[in-house]
């Protein structure tokens, strides 16, 4: 069974090889994904799922804790309603999904199929917030939408997807402002909480903002392979939509005043984020705290007298805090040590005969495939204390891949040789036009800005394209 177990490992490609054909191998092999028959549209399989559950569970958790309520808007937008924001329906029109035909009757009047609902919320709004004592009115959504991607990949960019967001309305400018950074903090914190992930912060140009905002605030993790992620977005939208809705509210000096609007977006993007963060050439490597599995045990010598005996007595002692599988099933050993390592199951519990008999088990980090041997007597803290280590590592070792990836250029040859030779972040100074953005792209094919950072180095006085005064430092990327 030896040769099984290396076939199988062989079968992804490896990432130096083939970085994309890498990611492929792993969505299929590990269960996340299945092809549809409706181009650019994805299965989410069981397996994928469960880690979608688990992160709707821990952001959902931080966002009520905050005062947010959940709701449900309609899938489809007259085209009447997203014409009212000028801004918003030009960023969007290229990516809209239209139903012109209702069984078999045509529509009188077309309907989009949600790229978001900014729209939709706002019909609402209009109709619920009257007073400053309506006010603040703290809602979050968990839905699909569809945007006609012309390029698609799992998880990375699919033309239906599956997300939060987040629709706020404020008495105050301050108050809303706070409300878009505040969350965009909920989301740095998820992904180095939960996901294991280190990201740059910050805020994006304008040329890269959403559609109808005033400002887009994003956390840019970095994958494996020096490419950015846009991991989640807030945006401050000021009065713009509820001037354009006609949203008013009686003040506290009783004059009609326009509420301040903000909203919020994290999607499936994530797990492919996972998957291109952490994984490594026999698969995924799973953050334990959305792991569908944490612990794997599985039984040596299982034929043997009172092995599975004692393997389900330690599962049915570990279930009350962990996700915990107990393969039983007559593959070999090899096989499935191989299973669960392409599949990211933070830890393996190894039990036979000889463990049984010294009251110990051996536990193995999916990250470093370290074997610890344990007491049985105080397994339940052993293994939170091997699962926060596999977090802490996977963390660490994102963390050192991002440092040593993140590159400076102060004149525009660095830039580009840069750009050119090393995959990565490069920070540098920027001039604050948009021709120097488009300059940058055009050049680098494809290098773009990711942010300008909350903390912000001076590199130096000058833009690296057109060596005008410079008045922020960007980060800037190749993206998925």
């Amino acid at each position: 069974m030896a040769n099984k177990n290396e076939k199988m490992v062989e079968q992804i490609t490896g990432m130096d090889v083939d970085f994309a054909q890498w990611y492929t191998d792993v969505v299929k092999k590990a269960e996340l994904i299945d092809y549809s028959g409706v181009k650019g549209c994805m299965i989410i399989r069981p397996y994928g799922y469960a880690i979608w559950e688990n992160i709707q569970r821990d952001l959902d958790s931080r966002f009520k804790a905050l005062g947010h309520e959940n709701v449900y808007m309609p899938m489809f937008i007259p085209e009447s309603l997203l014409q009212k924001e000028k801004d918003h329906v030009e960023g969007f029109a290229p990516e809209c999904a239209w139903v012109t035909v209702g069984g078999e009757n045509q529509l009188t009047e077309r309907l989009c199929v949600r790229p978001t609902s900014e729209t939709l919320f706002c019909e609402h709004f209009r109709n619920v917030i009257k007073s400053y004592r309506d006010l603040p009115k703290l809602y979050n959504q968990w839905c699909n939408v569809v945007r006609w991607e012309k390029t698609t990949r799992p998880f990375l960019r699919t033309s239906e997807f599956l997300w939060q967001e987040g629709h706020t309305m404020h008495e105050t400018e301050k108050e809303a402002r706070e409300e878009t950074q505040r969350m965009l903090g909920v989301y740095r914190d998820f992904y180095a909480e939960t996901l294991a992930i280190p990201a740059y912060t910050g805020r994006k140009t304008e040329k890269e903002k959403f559609a109808g905002a005033e400002e887009t605030y994003t956390i840019e993790p970095m994958m494996h392979n020096g490419v950015a992620l846009q991991g989640g977005t807030s945006h401050y939208f000021g009065t713009g939509f509820a001037e354009a809705f006609g949203i008013q509210f009686s003040g506290r000096e009783n004059t009609l005043q326009y509420p301040h609007q903000t909203s919020w977006g994290l999607s499936t993007r994530s797990i492919g984020a996972i998957i291109m963060t952490h994984g490594d050439d026999n698969g995924l490597i799973l953050p334990p705290r959305v792991a569908p599995i944490q612990v794997v045990i599985v039984p040596i010598a299982q034929h043997k007298e009172g092995v599975l005996d004692k393997a389900n007595e330690l599962k049915a002692r570990l279930v009350k805090n962990f996700r915990v599988k107990l393969d039983d099933s007559d593959n070999s050993t090899g096989w499935k040590f191989s299973q669960y390592e392409m599949k990211g199951v933070p830890l393996r519990l190894e039990l036979g005969p000889r463990d049984i008999e010294a009251n110990s088990c051996v536990l193995v980090s999916r990250v470093t495939r370290e074997k610890t041997v344990v007491s049985l007597d105080n397994l339940e803290e052993e293994v939170e204390k091997a699962l926060n280590k596999v977090h802490d590592e996977l963390y660490q070792r994102a963390l050192e891949n991002m440092k040593a990836r993140t590159y400076t250029a102060t004149t525009l040859d660095e830039f580009l040789d840069t750009a050119k030779n090393k995959s990565g972040y490069i920070k540098a100074m920027w001039c604050g036009e948009t021709e120097c953005e488009e300059k940058i792209k055009s050049l680098t094919g494809g290098v773009k800005s990711r942010c300008i950072p909350f903390d912000e180095e001076h590199l130096a006085d000058t833009c690296v394209c057109c060596g005008k005064p410079a008045k922020h430092m960007v980060i800037w990327g190749r993206q998925y």
